[in-house]
């Protein structure tokens, strides 16, 4: 028999969720949910979700909580905002909004292990279905609660649709109110056996990342590439290519990659956006020393693993 401890079993990886739209303006349906103790609620607070932390170092890994309504039933009746994200496994998903509470974890639902944590660095470090369910709640629920009045005309603006819009409450009115989501470009800039890295105040210690920046109106994506890594670096870039997306609810963008081969190679750091900035070869990426670049299944680590070749 071996004397070696036994392995952590793996972690639990949600599957993606049904987002299941048709069901949105069935209120039978969603009140059918709300009566099933085996549905499910997504706790987030002041845009945290609540996050369930797995080992510690190089070797931690972050698990979205999720609370089945048998034994959270009491958040329903503080008049919480609720939303309904969808159905996973058959079992309807709400999101709860806590942020009125001052301290959540008091609630007798909550106390546990588990926190409410920025999901911006813990995203990194999270299964990607959890991580896209987290934000997908953080990113309607903060919608939510700036845009409690109707932008026309200032009335009160109610959530209709399971949460998935608001419309105003003024007949004279009644604007339909849609969740919206804000472009923004992030760029792998290549200069043959190096890439174009930078970071930003307030970062996590040596955090460096590729460059990204908002669409601005009128624009192309393309355009946006060659504007803001001109803006921000000094490079100009040819050759744009798109990559790939993915969902960035800080508070509510569209990230959408590109790759770039830079035209010009001095830099000029735009020292508002940047604190540092820097060409770093494969090896130097394969073997950092002094900085680390993005984790897990972040749109920035999978630009930085296609220029590895992975």
């Amino acid at each position: 028999m071996s004397g070696s401890a036994p392995s952590a079993p793996p972690l639990r990886e949600l599957p993606f969720i049904d987002r299941a739209g048709v069901l949105r303006s069935q209120l039978p349906k969603l009140e059918s949910f709300l009566d099933d103790p085996q549905s499910l609620l997504v706790p987030v607070w002041r845009d945290n979700p609540l996050l369930l932390r797995h080992g510690e170092g190089s070797a931690a890994r972050v698990t979205l909580e999720i609370l089945e309504l048998s034994n959270a039933r009491a958040l329903l009746d503080e008049r919480f905002e609720l939303v309904f994200l969808g159905v996973l496994e058959e079992r309807g998903v709400f999101a709860v909004d806590l942020s009125s509470h001052g301290d959540p974890m008091t609630l007798p639902a909550l106390r546990g292990s588990a926190e409410f944590a920025d999901l911006r660095m813990a995203g990194m470090l999270m299964p990607e279905g959890d991580a896209a369910l987290a934000g997908y709640a953080r990113g309607l629920l903060s919608w939510h609660r700036r845009n409690g009045f109707c932008p026309v005309c200032g009335s009160p603006a109610a959530a209709r649709r399971g949460g998935h819009v608001r419309v105003c409450t003024n007949e004279g009115c009644k604007t339909e109110h849609f969740p919206r989501t804000d472009p923004a470009v992030i760029v792998l800039v290549q200069d043959g056996d190096r890439c174009l890295i930078g970071r930003q105040n307030g970062w996590p210690a040596g955090l460096y990342s590729t460059l990204a920046g908002f669409v601005e109106p009128g624009e192309t994506l393309e355009m946006a590439v060659e504007r803001e890594i001109e803006e921000e670096s000094g490079v100009r870039v040819a050759d744009v290519k798109y990559f790939a997306s993915q969902p960035w609810p800080f508070p509510q963008s569209l990230m959408l990659g590109f790759t770039a081969t830079a035209a010009t190679t001095e830099l000029r750091m735009d020292t508002e956006e940047l604190e540092d900035l820097r060409w770093v070869t494969r090896d130097q990426l394969r073997k950092p020393e002094g900085f680390w670049v993005p984790k897990s299944y972040s749109l920035a680590s999978k630009l930085l693993r296609h220029f590895l070749g992975e």
